[in-house]
């Protein structure tokens, strides 16, 4: 009998680890546990977005305790992969230790697309669109994540 492969090691990484990135960690949690140990972080802390946890909720995955962590809180994992899925944690995001590779995949910021909008209803849409983006996204690792690399 084959030894199993160990997990990949993977952090999402945004500004604020409010949504974004906790919506990816969700996903990863539920479509990838048997290859993947996801983290999230920020390169601040904004709390858990409450839209992007009714919204997770609404497919079927609880994100609600999760918490909104800062990127040194988590200095001491080796990850196997960073991924950024924002433009400004891109651009910001420190070098860490060991073999951590990094991808970016930048998705789009549903709190400030939302924030004119004049309903609760109107205000959920992009939350909506980026998670089933962020879904599709998780569904394809760990294959892009090495794909990304070549």
């Amino acid at each position: 009998m084959r030894d199993r492969e160990p997990k990949l090691r993977v952090l999402f990484l945004c500004t604020g680890n409010s949504c974004r990135s906790q919506m990816a960690e969700g996903w990863a949690r539920t479509l990838k546990s048997d290859g993947i140990e996801p983290s999230s972080a920020g390169v601040e802390t904004h709390g858990l977005n409450r839209r992007a946890v009714k919204v997770m909720a609404e497919a079927g995955v609880d994100i609600s305790e999760q918490r909104s962590k800062h990127v040194d809180d988590l200095r001491h994992v080796c990850f196997d992969y960073v991924v950024t899925v924002c433009d400004r944690a891109r651009e910001s995001c420190p070098v860490f230790p060991g073999a951590a590779r990094t991808v970016h995949r930048s998705f789009d910021d549903p709190p400030l697309l939302a924030r004119g909008a004049s309903t609760e209803e109107e205000a959920l849409a992009p939350y909506r669109r980026v998670r089933d983006e962020i879904r599709a996204f998780v569904e394809t690792l760990p294959c892009s994540l090495r794909d990304a690399e070549t």
